[in-house]
């Protein structure tokens, strides 16, 4: 089920990462298809974002200061259990054990760092997809929006 905000119409997408220009580099390319975005540079504030604001997708670095992306992913699914939303991780290092950890906490997508924007694109149209019914607030995904 989609949170839902009375005075929103967006889909709202988190941006976990500490690295300086990919929230700002992220934001101009999703705002203008529609999609709100949130930033947090450390996992304590993804987590409090998370809390605080219907967030519909949380794209988490695995290696942000406070809390990594795996440790805000269980919190939130302590926490906010069926409500908790879809979460893509991102890293560096792709290895079996952060993988198998990712697998058993449901994380979406795990997408290796630099991360192509084209990959990401696709991994929040499938989240779409499966979670959302290829929906956000406000209607179907329309032409030139993601998953179009």
């Amino acid at each position: 089920m989609l949170p839902t905000n009375p005075n929103s119409t967006r889909l709202t997408v988190l941006l976990g990462n500490d690295q300086e220009g990919w929230h700002d580099h992220l934001k101009r390319l999703l705002e203008p298809q529609g999609v709100q975005t949130l930033s947090a540079r450390s996992g304590r504030e993804a987590l409090h974002l998370i809390e605080s604001r219907p967030v519909h997708v949380a794209i988490l670095d695995a290696q942000m200061p406070q809390l990594g992306g795996l440790q805000v992913v269980k919190l939130m699914r302590e926490e906010l259990r069926t409500a908790a939303p879809p979460a893509i991780l991102v890293a560096n290092d792709l290895t079996s054990h952060l993988l198998r950890e990712a697998l058993m906490m449901h994380v979406f997508s795990v997408l290796s760092k630099p991360v192509d924007l084209n990959v990401l694109l696709d991994a929040l149209a499938r989240v779409l997809r499966r979670h959302y019914e290829s929906r956000w607030p406000g209607g179907r995904i329309g032409s030139g929006g993601v998953g179009a």
